[in-house]
């Protein structure tokens, strides 16, 4: 297992995951100054340009404006615009019978049957969506594999089911499995990947007992392998369902017991069989790194493949965007999780 601590340098511990864990401290940085982003009320005369002395200081202070709430939800917007702009717009597929369930195929142009990434997006399983999820498929096509973004249903629009939205995504990747030809895609190379909420619903897909899985409806029946997915990678994500039952987000979760037993990964850990990435930022909240601590050490535990990464500085909204860069923390675990290599040097 690999423990790593990413900044602008990558550690790897053999056996030594404990060890990590202890090391990670967590500080909060106090900077002068607002917090806002905004210009500070004046304080004193002018005294230059028709600022004050705390606002020159302010002006010339980079720490200061590091401090203004990064507008993550509009880079991605802008992100993910830039690469349609660039590449057309993706190959949009109904992959099951409601109006919720399409995808997004951003194909590659390698040849030959190409290795698939699937992404599920976050969004406190009450928002977000494929097309605002489109920034990181650049890379993967560059890099020869095809970007497959999922659309599902969300509990604002269920009545608060998760284990509907599960369902959901469990059935795009039967079909992605099972139609994979269509866009040129290998069955055989499925991987999978999500953030926070999405990061959730990754952690499912990568403990579904896929053996037992069949369903059917207006699409036909299916039946699908167990090692259906190849690896994932979840990021800021919940792998236990219990202390998040019990936070405010169940006022628009319907958290049964049903739902925290079948939809904890925690709790199917011998389900797993391919290898995992979990990965988190020292800047999100206690709670979600220490789900992904937790996570990580209990797949250690199981004698899981799993490999542990701490991104350096990172908030909750940040981290995502490593995805869309190969040498950025997600980017470069994602390639090596596929066996590729970046700009297409695996072609």
């Amino acid at each position: 297992m690999n423990t790593v601590r990413e900044s602008c340098r990558t550690a790897r511990h053999a056996g030594g995951f404990r060890a990590g864990i202890a090391a990670i401290a967590f500080a909060t940085l106090a900077l002068s100054g607002a917090a806002s982003g905004q210009m500070p009320a004046p304080i004193g005369p002018e005294v230059w340009g028709g600022y004050t002395q705390n606002q020159l200081d302010a002006a010339y202070d980079q720490n200061f404006w590091d401090n203004d709430p990064p507008e993550t939800g509009v880079r991605g917007t802008a992100l993910s615009n830039a690469v349609r702009a660039r590449f057309g717009e993706p190959l949009r597929v109904a992959y099951g019978p409601s109006s919720f369930e399409r995808l997004d195929i951003y194909r590659t142009h390698a040849t030959g049957p190409a290795p698939i990434m699937v992404f599920i997006h976050g969004g406190a399983w009450r928002g977000g969506s494929a097309r605002g999820a489109g920034s990181a498929a650049e890379m993967f096509m560059e890099a020869g594999a095809h970007y497959v973004a999922l659309d599902f249903v969300n509990t604002l629009q269920n009545g608060g089911s998760i284990m509907e939205m599960a369902e959901q995504v469990r059935r795009a990747m039967v079909w992605v499995y099972n139609n994979a030809a269509s866009f040129d895609g290998d069955p055989n190379r499925i991987y999978v990947s999500g953030h926070s909420s999405g990061g959730h619903l990754c952690g499912v897909v990568m403990t579904t007992n896929w053996s037992d899985y069949n369903y059917a409806n207006s699409l036909g029946p299916a039946s699908v392998p167990q090692n259906l997915v190849k690896g994932g990678i979840c990021y800021s994500g919940m792998y236990e369902l219990y202390p998040v039952s019990l936070s405010a987000r169940r006022t628009y979760v319907n958290f049964t017991p049903e739902a925290i037993e079948q939809l904890s990964p925690m709790r199917h850990i011998n389900l797993l069989n391919a290898p995992i990435v979990i990965v988190h930022g020292t800047k999100e909240s206690p709670e979600f790194m220490r789900q992904s601590r937790d996570f990580a050490a209990a797949l250690e535990e199981a004698g899981k493949d799993v490999t542990y990464i701490v991104g350096e500085g990172y908030n909750h909204f940040e981290l995502p965007e490593t995805m869309a860069n190969p040498y950025g923390i997600l980017g470069r675990a994602a390639l090596q999780l596929m066996g590729l290599e970046p700009n297409g040097a695996n072609r």
